[in-house]
């Protein structure tokens, strides 16, 4: 071993797999960064002297006798206001083409808010989106995953989101994201003119998986600054949660770690945690709003990944492509946003409850309606308006690319009853019907 300028440098690695290296080493804190000749890796495993590093380029061509640098830290960003606007890589380097942040170096992956600093979360947060708006309203210090088939068009809901929402940050986590999907956020940002309120960090299909690992704690270290100490309203996209835990999958069978359900690690359920318990509503007015992509494999929701992630989250959104209006909408059925009712009402007009109750009561007697036609039953004349319904109703508000405010929303809602159905019909108490059933 060799020591310069309090570095330790050792020059004999034990063993080599695909994603690790092991060596004997002393004095060595977990989760410190280490340089393997030009590639940087990360204690994940201390048992008395023997250190495993993931390395986050690959171990392609490291041979045993390369030198081995602690750095005696682990992975940091440095904050400040002039993130703003900027796309950064999983280590925070600029990818944009712009200089490199200037601000204070802050350690990422630390720990989550104390409870006891904690408020209840009770602002909406506004998406734009109706189908999520209306029916599973989002609030403020939320976490809540949206659940999608690979297939579906779930990073552009994401940039929907980030494009309509009403925060003073948007930060997107990218991981495993194509190139074409990179530069698909990168243009729409740019193309809105909102880059001024979003921060990205991205990981795409040509760098190293690994590095996924890097990059909720980064957003979530960003997310902090200007929540905790600028007191913003920051809302955190994370896209694709799957191909994370396929990362820490990755790491934990090259370190020989017997693998759990789906052979995924067994430490899956908190290391989805450590991410999803950084949202909080703050007293002093900030917050962080987590909404995070778990892609399904073949719809599989008992799958370990979706499975661990519904005990954590607070609902779940599921997108369904609609057959009827070629679209794809926010499944009302499926999802569920388990603190909606402490903003239905609130800060929404007093009518949303009850408009919303009686939409998916509607909606779900057209499902029975389109049950009974498949077995050969007649429909009856109220079941053909409800199915009639049904089919505006998914193509007005529950399909994603419905933008519309609030106000419009439960009106353009109010008229669909009116189209479809007599007053009675719809269960909605009657002083309610007297002020917002529209006219003639």
């Amino acid at each position: 071993m060799q020591t310069q300028a309090f570095q330790k440098i050792y020059t004999k690695i034990d063993q080599i797999t695909k994603a690790t290296c092991m060596l004997h080493a002393t004095g060595v804190g977990n989760e410190e960064l280490a340089m393997i000749g030009e590639r940087l890796a990360q204690v994940v495993k201390i048992i008395d002297d023997n250190v495993t590093l993931q390395v986050f380029g690959g171990t392609e061509g490291i041979p045993t006798n390369a030198e081995v640098t602690f750095l005696g830290k682990a992975p940091t960003l440095r904050v400040s206001e002039a993130l703003a606007g900027r796309f950064f890589n999983a280590y925070g380097d600029p990818i944009d083409g712009g200089p490199r942040v200037e601000g204070r170096e802050v350690e990422i992956g630390g720990p989550s808010v104390n409870p006891v600093r904690r408020d209840k979360p009770s602002n909406m947060i506004f998406t734009g989106i109706a189908g999520i708006d209306l029916n599973n309203s989002l609030v403020s210090g939320q976490k809540i995953p949206f659940f999608a088939d690979s297939d579906q068009p779930y990073n552009m809901v994401m940039a929907m989101v980030a494009l309509r929402a009403k925060a003073d940050k948007i930060i997107l986590g990218g991981m495993g994201l194509t190139n074409d999907d990179y530069l698909f956020y990168k243009n729409i940002f740019d193309n809105a003119g909102v880059l001024d309120h979003i921060i990205s960090f991205v990981n795409t299909t040509d760098d190293p998986p690994v590095e996924r690992l890097l990059i909720p704690d980064m957003a979530l270290t960003a997310a902090e600054y200007f929540a905790v100490e600028k007191n913003e309203t920051v809302l955190v996209l994370l896209t694709d949660m799957t191909l994370f835990a396929d990362a820490l999958a990755i790491v934990s069978n090259r370190m020989d770690q017997i693998p759990s359900k789906d052979s995924m690690p067994g430490s899956l359920y908190s290391d989805l945690a450590k991410i999803y318990e950084k949202a909080v509503q703050l007293p002093t007015g900030g917050s962080i709003t987590i909404i995070a992509v778990t892609t399904l494999s073949g719809g599989d929701i008992t799958h370990a990944i979706p499975d661990n992630t519904g005990y954590i989250t607070e609902g779940q959104l599921y997108l369904r492509r609609d057959s009827d209006i070629a679209k794809v909408i926010i499944d009302p059925f499926r999802s569920l946003s388990r603190l909606k009712q402490n903003v239905i009402g609130k800060d929404t007009r007093r009518d949303h409850g009850k408009v919303m109750n009686a939409a998916i009561m509607l909606y779900a007697e057209a499902a029975n309606a389109r049950t009974k036609l498949e077995n050969g039953f007649d429909l009856t004349d109220f079941d053909e308006r409800a199915l009639a319904f049904a089919t505006r109703y998914a193509n007005d508000l529950l399909a994603i690319d419905v933008n519309i405010g609030a106000e419009e929303m439960l009106d353009r809602t109010w008229g669909l009853f009116a189209e479809f159905f007599e007053q009675a019909e719809v269960g909605i108490k009657q002083d309610l019907v007297d002020e917002f059933w529209p006219a003639g």
